[in-house]
C-alpha cells in the first residue's frame, strides 16, 4: 500500500501468516516469495496507519502546508521478508512513489513504524541504528530492546515485557499465587520474558516456578504432548504463558485431547485478547483466564474510513491495491480474475468490486476494542508531532550545529530522531504519549479477564489495570466482582507448594528444589530456651522457699539469688536473636548479652574471693580480711565490675552501632538479612572483658579448689567456669567461620550452653540436697567435722 507526498512514513505488517520461498535454481533473476493466509487483524493495523495518515493531513494545525505519506509493507510474519521490506523503504527503491515536480530529489522515508514481532524488531532496528533513523514499534514488546546501545533509534508505544512481567508478579502477590508454571515461545519474545521473570522472582523471594516449557513453533504431537503431562503432574494450578497466539492454539488442541481442566491461566498480552482462542469448545479449559492487555483506546471516524475501502478491479493492477483485492476476496468468500482453475465449477463466486461491506459482520469493522491498532495510532501521531516540532524550529535557536534547524528539503533521520525522544503529546481519548530514556512508552496495562457465559462462548471484561504512578510505583487496582472464575468454588484457586509452618515449627528447605517446597519441624532451639529459662526460674522458686535453710544462707545468700537472676536474663537475651534483623534488636542483642553475663560473671567472683576471705579469717589473726568483703563491698563490686561492660557497650553503640544489613556475599541467588556488629573491636573488647574475668575466677576458684568440706563450693565454681570458658574458646572459631543466620545460630547455642553450665554446676548440688537430702540441709552438717564454724552474710 502506497500513498504519496512531500514526506514518506514506511509502515511494517504482517498482513499474511505464512509465507513459500521458491526453490532457486541459480540460473535465473530469484523469485519473490508468495505470502498466503490472509490476517485480517494485520490488515486493520495497516488500514489504522493509513487512516492516522489521512486524519493528520486534514488537521490544518498539525504538519500544516504539507502532506504526510506512506509506504506499507506485508512482512508475513517472516523475519527475512520483514527485513528485506525494511532495507527497501530505507535504500529508496520502494515502488509506486509518486514524486511531485515541485519537489527536489526523492521524497525519503524518515521513520518506520513497526514491526509487530520483537525478533523483526531486533533484527532492523540493529541496522536502522546505524542511520540513525526512527522506529516505532506498537507490538514488540522484548525488555532486550530498551537497550539504547544497541538500538539507539528504537521508540515503541507498547511498554516492555519487564513491565509486563512485573504487572504479573502484582498479580500473583495479590492472590498469594506462590507456586506457579511458565510457557514461552521459542524466540526472542518468549525466552527474554522467561529470564526477566525468573529474575524478578528471585528478587522477590515469595514465588517459585514448578516448571519452564518452551512451546514449539509448528504443531509438533509428541513435544506438545510431553509438555501437557508436565503440567498435569505438576502441584502448580497456576500456569502463566508468554506466546503467540499461533503458538497458542497447537498447545490448547493438546489441552483438550488430554481433557486437563481445573487451571488458571495467566495470559501474556500476545493472546490475552485473542478471538480465535474464545470458542465454545474452549471455554471449559480457558474460561477464566486472566491476561495483561495492550491499552484499550478510541479512534473516532475509524470505522467511516475502513467502509470507504475498494478494491481495484483492472487486471495486473500495480497501485499497490493487491492486499486490498485479497482483504476483499476473504471477506465475501469470492475471487477476481483471473480466477483459478476450477474455481467456478466448484461453486466459486467472482468478486464484483461493489459488493457491500456494511452488510458483512466481521471483526475487522468492530472498533469497541481497539488495542494494537490504538498503538499503531499513537506510534503515526508520535513521528507527526515529532516532524512538527521540527519545522517550527526558528534559525539560529536550533538544537544542531551553530543553533541550525532541520529543512524539509534536506531533512535527514537522525534530526526527526532528535525531535522524537522530546515527544510528549495527548491522544483524542486522553492518553498521554511520550518516551523515556529508553524509548518506551509510559506504562499501562489493562487487566482481562474470560467470562463464560451461558450460551457457551466467551465475553472478555476489563476487571482492572496495572500503571506506574510518578509517586506510587507500580499499582495494581482490580474489581474483584466482576472476576469470573472456571472453578466449583467460584473463588480464586490456591497455588502453592508447601503451606506455611504454623507456630512451633521452622521451614527446612527441602534439598534440589526451589525455596517455596520445604518441610515445617519443631523448632527444637526455642524449646530448649523455653525449658533452660523454666529450670532457672524453678530453682529460683526453690531457693526462695527453702531462703531460711543452712544451705542457702550459706556461702552468701544475696549473691546466690543475684546471680540466678543474672542467669534468667542470659537464657532470655537469646530472644533478642529471634525474628527479622531491626535497628534496636541488633544493638540490643550483644548489649544485653555482654552485661547479662558480666553480671553473672562478677557474682561468681565475689563469691569466690569471699570463699577465701572466710578461709582466712577462720584462722588466726585473719579476721582482718572480712572488713573487705562485708555486703556492702560485695554489691559495689558487682556494680562496678558491670558498669565498665555498660560502659564498652554505650561507647560500642555510639560509635559504631550494630545494624541491620543484606548480604549478597554469601550466595549468589539469596539476599541474607542480618546484623552486622558495625566495629569488630567493640565486639572484642566485650568479649575479652567477660573472658578476663571468667579467667580470674576460674583462678581464685582453682587456688580454693583444696579448702576444707564446709567451704567445698569453689569446686563447683571452679567446675562450672571450666565449662564456661571451653563454650566460649569454641564459640570464636565457630562465630567466625558460620555465615549469616548460622552465626546467629552459635552465638544463640554459646549463650544457652554456658548459662545451662553454670546453673547445673553451681546450683545442682545444693538443689540435690534441698529436695533429696533434707538431712544434710543442717549446719552441723554442712560444718562438718571441722570446728572452724560459718560465716552468714
Amino acid at each position: 500500500m502506497h500513498k504519496a507526498g512531500d514526506v514518506i512514513l514506511g509502515g511494517l505488517f504482517s498482513t499474511n501468516f505464512y509465507s513459500v520461498f521458491r526453490d532457486q535454481s541459480f540460473t535465473s533473476e530469484p523469485l519473490d516469495p508468495t505470502c498466503y493466509g490472509f490476517d485480517i487483524l494485520g490488515f486493520k493495523q495497516a488500514q489504522t496507519m493509513a487512516y492516522a495518515i489521512d486524519e493528520i493531513n486534514r488537521n490544518s494545525k498539525l504538519l500544516p502546508n504539507m502532506t504526510l505519506g506512506y509506504a506499507l509493507y506485508d512482512t508475513c510474519g517472516q523475519l527475512g521478508i520483514g527485513f528485506r521490506s525494511a532495507m527497501a523503504l530505507i535504500s529508496g527503491q520502494t515502488k509506486q512513489i509518486i514524486l511531485y515536480e515541485k519537489c527536489r530529489g526523492s521524497p525519503t522515508v524518515l521513520g518506520i513504524v513497526g514491526d509487530s514481532s520483537s525478533t523483526r524488531s531486533i533484527a532492523i532496528s540493529s541496522v536502522l541504528g546505524l542511520y540513525r533513523l526512527p522506529m516505532v514499534s506498537y507490538f514488540a514488546t522484548c525488555s532486550c530492546l530498551s537497550d539504547r546501545q544497541r538500538f539507539p533509534s528504537f521508540f515503541r508505544t507498547i511498554p516492555s515485557d519487564a513491565f509486563q512481567v512485573n504487572a504479573m508478579l502484582q498479580i500473583l502477590k495479590h492472590f498469594d499465587w506462590t507456586w506457579v508454571g511458565l510457557l514461552i515461545s521459542d524466540d526472542d519474545y518468549g525466552l527474554h520474558a522467561a529470564r526477566s521473570f525468573q529474575s524478578a522472582l528471585g528478587l522477590s523471594g515469595k514465588s517459585c516456578l514448578a516448571y519452564l516449557e518452551a512451546l514449539p513453533w509448528g504443531n509438533e504431537p509428541p513435544e506438545l504432548r510431553r509438555i501437557v503431562d508436565v503440567i498435569k503432574k505438576s502441584t502448580a494450578h497456576v500456569v502463566i504463558v508468554f506466546a503467540h497466539e499461533s503458538v497458542m492454539i497447537h498447545l490448547i488442541e493438546e489441552v483438550v485431547r488430554q481433557n486437563l481442566t481445573g487451571l488458571q491461566w495467566l495470559a501474556s498480552e500476545a493472546w490475552s485478547t485473542a478471538a480465535v482462542l474464545q470458542t465454545p469448545r474452549l471455554m471449559p479449559y480457558l474460561g477464566g483466564t486472566l491476561g495483561i492487555a495492550i491499552r484499550q483506546g478510541e479512534i473516532p471516524g475509524l470505522k467511516d474510513f475502513l467502509l470507504q475501502i475498494k478494491p481495484n478491479t483492472q487486471q495486473n493492477n500495480t497501485n499497490g491495491n493487491s492486499i486490498v483485492n485479497q482483504f476483499w476476496e476473504f471477506t465475501f468468500q469470492c475471487r477476481f480474475e483471473p480466477l483459478p482453475t476450477g474455481w467456478l465449477e466448484n461453486g466459486g463466486k467472482i468478486c464484483t468490486g461493489e459488493e457491500d461491506l456494511r452488510a458483512v459482520e466481521t471483526e475487522f469493522f468492530d472498533v469497541s476494542n481497539l488495542r494494537p491498532e490504538y498503538n499503531v495510532y499513537k506510534a503515526v501521531y508520535s513521528l507527526a508531532y515529532a516532524l512538527h516540532d521540527l519545522l517550527q524550529c526558528e534559525p539560529g535557536s536550533g538544537p544542531f550545529k551553530d543553533g541550525s534547524c532541520a529543512t524539509l528539503e534536506t531533512l535527514q533521520p537522525w534530526q526527526l530522531l532528535h525531535y522524537l525522544n522530546k515527544v510528549n503529546f495527548n491522544t483524542s481519548f486522553g492518553d498521554q504519549v511520550s518516551f523515556d530514556e529508553n524509548g518506551d512508552a509510559l506504562p499501562i496495562y489493562d487487566v482481562m479477564n474470560w467470562h463464560w457465559v451461558p450460551d457457551g462462548g466467551c465475553k472478555v471484561q476489563n476487571v482492572g489495570e496495572v500503571k506506574i504512578s510518578e509517586f506510587n510505583g507500580e499499582q495494581l487496582s482490580l474489581n474483584e466482582d466482576k472476576i469470573f472464575w472456571n472453578f466449583e468454588s467460584k473463588q480464586p484457586p490456591r497455588s502453592v507448594c508447601s503451606d506455611n509452618c504454623p507456630p512451633g515449627t521452622r521451614v527446612v528447605r527441602k534439598k534440589g528444589e526451589p525455596q517455596c517446597c520445604f518441610d515445617c519441624i519443631p523448632c527444637s532451639e526455642g524449646k530448649v530456651n523455653n525449658q533452660t529459662t523454666f529450670i532457672c526460674a524453678v530453682v529460683l522458686g526453690i531457693f526462695f522457699y527453702h531462703r531460711g535453710t543452712p544451705i542457702v544462707r550459706a556461702n552468701n545468700s544475696e549473691l546466690s539469688f543475684q546471680l540466678l537472676l543474672s542467669l534468667k536474663l542470659c537464657f532470655l537475651c537469646s530472644l533478642l536473636f529471634i525474628g527479622q534483623p531491626r535497628l534496636w534488636t541488633c544493638q540490643l542483642r550483644h548489649a544485653a548479652f555482654g552485661i547479662s553475663f558480666v553480671l553473672c560473671v562478677s557474682c561468681i567472683l565475689v563469691k569466690t574471693m569471699v570463699v577465701l576471705a572466710v578461709f582466712k579469717a577462720s584462722k588466726p589473726g585473719g579476721g582482718a580480711s572480712l572488713k573487705w568483703f562485708g555486703v556492702s563491698q560485695q554489691r559495689g563490686t558487682v556494680f562496678v565490675l558491670t558498669s565498665v561492660q555498660a560502659a564498652i557497650c554505650t561507647a560500642w553503640l555510639v560509635t559504631h552501632s550494630p545494624s541491620p544489613h543484606k548480604n549478597t556475599q554469601y550466595h549468589n541467588d539469596k539476599i541474607v538479612y542480618e546484623c552486622v556488629v558495625g566495629s569488630t573491636i567493640g565486639f572484642s573488647v566485650l568479649l575479652g572483658y567477660i573472658g578476663l574475668l571468667a579467667t580470674l575466677s576460674f583462678l581464685i576458684a582453682f587456688l580454693a579448689r583444696n579448702l576444707p568440706d564446709n567451704f567445698n563450693e569453689a569446686k563447683f565454681i571452679t567446675f562450672s567456669m571450666l565449662i564456661f570458658c571451653a563454650v566460649w574458646v569454641t564459640f570464636i572459631p565457630a562465630y567466625i567461620s558460620s555465615p549469616g543466620k548460622h552465626a546467629d545460630a552459635v552465638e544463640v547455642f554459646a549463650i544457652l550452653a554456658s548459662s545451662f553450665g553454670l546453673l547445673t554446676a553451681l546450683f545442682g548440688p545444693k538443689c540435690y540436697i534441698i529436695l533429696l537430702r533434707p538431712e544434710r540441709n543442717t549446719k552441723k552438717a554442712i560444718m562438718g567435722r571441722s570446728n572452724t564454724g560459718t560465716t552468714e552474710s
